[in-house]
């Protein structure tokens, strides 16, 4: 750890959530799904996602408690699977 003038160490804390929720592949998403749908959708999805990120965020560790480490793991990849599969289909109504 980096020493500070004073003598004690510094710590920092590095938002990784931050660039995942509001990153360029969130302002990517936006775009695409201004093509296919009118601003009222879109807010009312941003704004419904909101709440439920809010709600995972504050319950992480709740849900971390209660699953394990394991099945924290194992969410996650589910989760990670379900977006590979919203992005596919972004990718492919853009082709057709």
């Amino acid at each position: 750890m980096p020493e500070t003038e004073e003598g004690g160490n510094s710590h920092s804390i590095v938002p990784l959530a931050f660039p995942l929720l509001a990153g360029a592949g969130t302002m990517t998403t936006l775009i695409s799904l201004r093509a296919a749908y009118s601003y009222p959708n879109i807010l009312a999805g941003i704004f419904i996602n909101l709440i439920l990120v809010f709600i995972v965020l504050k319950s992480s560790a709740w849900l971390e408690a209660k699953l394990g480490k394991a099945g924290f793991n194992i969410l996650r990849k589910v989760f990670g699977i379900i977006l590979l599969s919203i992005a596919i289909k972004l990718v492919k109504n853009q082709f057709t």
